[in-house]
């Protein structure tokens, strides 16, 4: 039932920019006014408007094409350490921009894989959500669950934004419990955008911060989020449907991701590095789990980072089994705004 996931990277029809994001491990002072860089015809790459800073098109970090909704700009920013210093403010989209959102719960005990998501529980395993996933949860999970009709063997699946609302948080309704649990977009205006601000230059810290809310952006537009409350959900006798993606929505971040299976990625490394997929909180680039060759960094530390001479210190995601993307923030964190 278990399978392997890999999905073909995206055709992209523009060009990989110049990263601004400075991952050496030093932290350096900064000031609020931004270094400018010189174009081809030595004009001002930034433009000021008010207290913050229009940023250039070839100055701001790689997102693709439509992820990011508002003009970049930069602008003074206190870091979770206390350390003040510039970020760029970023508004993204709230949806992939790429991959296509769904399927998540199989409609009958005879679906096949094709018309259901996967599911991880933070074990390491990675089921298909089928019908027969479906129907076996009790030997998977014990007694107690029955998420379908046995008399029709129709799946019982929240399609309204009144169930979807009672059953996509900590305390579900009991009326929505053995419901296997998804939402639509369209309830929400087709996304929810975020605004967050990430520091231009990465401020390490002297010890790691754990992990304990939204970790961070992917280059498709979509929030990287925490790991998902799978205790709670499988208490309740639900199961929260991830698409193929690792993704699934909720009433207050609509779209987001749990894990990488291989969506959001960009383009190849010219080293055979793995390939970038997105931003922590902290500034520092995450990439994808295996190089170019299939396989695994060895001296990763607890946070799944380590440093290089192209990227500096950078983060590679987990395996999509373990129901997260990193282990912790070595730098501080910039934080989630609003997105006015």
């Amino acid at each position: 039932m278990k399978r392997i996931y890999s999905h073909a990277q995206s055709v992209l029809i523009f060009t990989l920019v110049f990263l601004l994001f400075a991952c050496g491990d030093s932290a350096t002072d900064t000031t609020e006014e931004q270094t400018t860089t010189e174009t081809d015809s030595e004009t001002d790459s930034e433009t000021e408007t008010g207290t913050e800073t229009i940023v250039d098109a070839a100055d701001v970090p790689f997102f693709f094409e439509d992820a990011v909704i508002e003009t970049i700009t930069t602008e003074s920013c206190t870091l979770s350490g206390g350390t003040q210093t510039t970020c760029y403010r970023i508004t993204i989209a709230g949806e992939p921009v790429v991959d296509e959102i769904g399927p998540f719960c199989p409609p009958t005990i005879d679906s096949d894989a094709s018309q259901g998501g996967i599911w991880f529980d933070g074990s390491g395993e990675v089921y298909d959500i089928d019908g027969e996933f479906i129907s076996n949860l009790d030997s998977l999970y014990g007694d107690g669950w029955l998420l379908y009709d046995p008399s029709t063997g129709e799946v019982n699946i929240t399609d309204t934004q009144t169930a979807c609302e009672a059953a996509a948080r900590p305390n579900v309704d009991a009326a929505y419990q053995n419901y296997c649990v998804q939402c639509d977009l369209d309830y929400y205006g087709g996304g929810i955008s975020e605004t967050l601000l990430l520091p231009v230059t990465p401020i390490p810290l002297a010890n790691p911060s754990y992990v304990n809310s939204n970790m961070g952006i992917s280059l498709n537009g979509v929030i990287l989020a925490a790991q998902a409350p799978v205790d709670a959900i499988l208490s309740n006798y639900t199961i929260a449907a991830f698409d193929d993606c690792g993704g699934h929505i909720n009433p207050n971040d609509g779209y987001h991701y749990h894990t990488a299976t291989g969506c959001s990625t960009g383009p190849d490394e010219e080293d055979g590095h793995a390939s970038l997929i997105g931003y922590a909180l902290d500034g520092y680039g995450i990439y994808a789990m295996l190089d170019e060759s299939g396989l695994e960094e060895t001296d990763l530390d607890e946070c799944r980072g380590h440093s290089d001479d192209t990227r500096g210190y950078h983060y590679h995601v987990a395996s999509p089994g373990e129901n997260m993307f990193i282990g912790c923030f070595h730098g501080e964190q910039g934080e989630w705004s609003s997105s006015e």
